[in-house]
């Protein structure tokens, strides 16, 4: 009896004893889903997956010199290119004002892996176009500046 006791109490401890899970340092991004916020007309919810070995996603308030400075590319961390079906080929679309974020930072501890979802609020349509066809290519940087993977949100049509 007191052998099954000392073996469950080792299983025990070995189940309880998981590594904690380690991304690679470049964040990976999957689309999770596309849907029209409901309080806001005309745009729409993002939410995307993602993962990052080293927790270096997002940007801090403060977070707006050097590399990070409001005319730098690198201003924004999130990326999103606009797209319309234009006789059947994909066009992307300079719009006036780009649809790019700023994730705020997610995890203040040093190499830590992380992942979850993000929610971003967007457009996904441009009203002043005649195409009814459209979709968003996105990727997201780190504060190291790795580029993730793109995606691709599925084909949205206006109706």
């Amino acid at each position: 009896m007191k052998k099954l006791w000392v073996i469950g109490l080792m299983l025990l401890l070995f189940m309880g004893c998981h590594r904690p899970e380690k991304f690679p340092d470049e964040p990976y991004i999957e689309f999770v889903s596309l849907g029209p916020d409901s309080l806001e007309v005309g745009k729409y919810n993002l939410v995307v997956y993602f993962q990052d070995g080293d927790g270096d996603i997002g940007l801090s308030d403060s977070d707006t010199t050097g590399v990070f400075a409001t005319d730098s590319m690198y201003y924004y961390n999130f990326f999103i290119d606009y797209f319309e079906k234009q006789n059947g080929e994909w066009v992307k679309i300079d719009l006036p004002l780009p649809l790019h974020c700023r994730i705020p930072r997610l995890s203040n501890v040093a190499q830590e892996s992380i992942s979850g979802q993000i929610t971003l609020l967007t457009y996904v349509r441009d009203p002043a176009s005649p195409y009814d066809t459209t979709k968003l290519s996105c990727y997201l940087v780190d504060r190291a500046l790795h580029k993730s993977n793109v995606i691709e949100t599925p084909e949205l049509i206006r109706k």
